[in-house]
């Protein structure tokens, strides 16, 4: 599809709404909907996506952590069923979570499952039914940081548990400076970034920390950041750039948001060796998981404690969340050929191309199951 042409065809549809403006405005996309930059974003088209009559538009919202892996399979999707057009806007988990339970999208992204009150919610726009999720993305929350002089830094989770809560305020302190006794770590404060808007990326950080260092983050947990002081900027790319130009500083995101040059953290987990953060090794934590949902429901439960040798276990899984009952009939025949494609072979090794993991095997074979059931 030629950028003109989508050009026209945002221009026309610029008057359309879900929780604000749905062009693909995030940082690193393009018009098309491609991640520039990303690992797969400019290969053909892949030759066997089934379109299934799918046309007209896909409104969604919700996980920035998966924006990128979105943009990609949206621009190879695209290229193949030219009739439908996809807006995702990356809004943050809790905005897409929103947005679904109101009836404004076809599906929505979140880095969390459903919530008791949400699955309620959802009855009223799933006629029959009930939202469900569904896990399709999987990676690690990487710990980037911006420090002169440092090119490489360990950090257990009480460390980053004190820096987070403003336990720890300088880069020189001694419990940084123990796991890390060869770096010269300077005079410095510490600039800690968190997300600003509800997020399953803070949701997932959090629960890391509970599950590892529950006694130095004395919280609940969940999409909204609860420890006092700390700077915030919104979604993963908003985060992700105050790090880059801020000396000083450390925040979290998603892997994919850690390009140019932005340095990220290896844990100490209690294996052998420090874990850095790759696709790889936040697999091998992920392929730990196991379903804990009920019916079409296929949410997880993720081991964030494993000291696995070679696991990250600082991941996250996000979730299609879409009507398993009810769909709109206007959405329903491009929901269910998005969702089939990503949750393809092909869809998922564009994962593993743009910094992301992919599902385990087991799980994404009831994840393709599901989505032919749809209805």
């Amino acid at each position: 599809m030629k950028l003109q042409r989508m050009n026209r065809r945002a221009l026309a549809l610029g008057a359309l709404a879900v929780s604000g403006a749905l062009a693909l405005t995030a940082c690193g996309s393009d018009d098309t909907g491609g991640a520039s930059g990303g690992g797969s974003s400019n290969a053909a088209a892949p030759s066997n996506v089934k379109c299934d009559d799918a046309k007209g538009q896909l409104l969604a919202d919700g996980s920035s952590a998966q924006k990128n892996a979105i943009d990609a399979w949206v621009k190879q999707f695209t290229a193949a069923c030219q009739g439908l057009q996809i807006n995702y806007k990356g809004g943050g988990s809790g905005a897409g979570v929103t947005a679904f339970t109101q009836g404004q999208v076809a599906f929505a992204g979140s880095d969390s499952a459903l919530k008791p009150d949400e699955v309620a919610a959802s009855k009223k726009v799933c006629n029959g039914g009930q939202g469900i999720d569904l896990p399709m993305v999987g990676g690690p929350i990487a710990v980037g940081y911006n420090v002169n002089g440092v090119d490489n830094l360990v950090l257990d989770a009480p460390t980053l548990a004190k820096i987070f809560n403003g336990k720890i305020t300088n880069w020189n302190d001694a419990a940084i400076k123990k796991l890390n006794p060869e770096a010269k770590l300077p005079d410095l404060k510490i600039q800690a970034f968190h997300r600003s808007d509800d997020s399953g990326t803070t949701d997932n950080f959090t629960k890391y920390l509970i599950a590892t260092a529950k006694s130095d983050w004395p919280y609940d947990g969940g999409k909204t950041w609860q420890a006092k002081g700390g700077q915030s900027a919104s979604g993963s790319s908003g985060v992700a750039q105050q790090v880059k130009q801020t000396n000083g500083a450390i925040g979290y995101f998603e892997l994919s948001y850690a390009k140019d040059g932005l340095k990220t953290v290896d844990l100490d987990t209690g294996a052998a060796q420090p874990v850095k953060a790759t696709v790889e090794n936040a697999t091998k934590a992920i392929s730990e998981a196991k379903v804990v949902g009920t019916g079409k429901d296929l949410s997880l439960q993720l081991n964030y404690g494993t000291k696995a040798e070679g696991a990250y276990p600082m991941v996250l899984v996000t979730y299609e969340i879409v009507c398993d009952k009810g769909n709109k009939s206007d959405t329903l025949p491009g929901t269910k050929a998005f969702l089939r494609y990503i949750a393809s072979e092909d869809g998922q090794k564009v994962l593993s191309e743009n910094d992301y993991a992919p599902i385990p095997a087991d799980i994404i074979s009831q994840v393709r199951t599901t989505i032919e059931g749809l209805s």
